[in-house]
């Protein structure tokens, strides 16, 4: 995690960043990013979808503190993690996502990869 756990950066700054990718991998299926954040988003939606099976008022509480508004609103993210992703999974206990190599940006020669939902 090298890239996550950069000098100079808070860990607020942190924070957003995953906060900003796991509710992009909700609202668009996949999102392209480096390997290491992929790797460190990972871990966060596949505890999303875990509270979402949970489906107690706890569990939607903690979700909307962990979802950011994008293309959808978040009380629409929440419904759909519950209603579509957490029903969908019920029958597995973990590995809700998947990370795919793409290769090696040509800008900076940085490892990227494509974090995706498992359908």
């Amino acid at each position: 995690m090298s890239f996550i756990n950069k000098k100079g950066k808070t860990s607020a700054w942190r924070q957003m960043v995953i906060r900003q990718q796991v509710s992009d991998v909700f609202a668009y299926g996949q999102i392209t990013t480096t390997i290491t954040k992929a790797k460190e988003t990972q871990k966060h939606v596949d505890r999303c979808v875990t509270l979402g099976k949970k489906n107690t008022l706890a569990s939607k509480r903690e979700l909307r503190s962990i979802l950011l508004p994008n293309k959808e609103k978040s009380v629409d993210q929440l419904v759909k993690i519950i209603e579509d992703y957490a029903k969908k999974q019920a029958n597995r206990n973990g590995g809700y996502t998947r990370v795919l190599k793409l290769g090696k940006r040509a800008g900076d020669n940085t490892e990227e990869a494509i974090l995706a939902l498992v359908k």
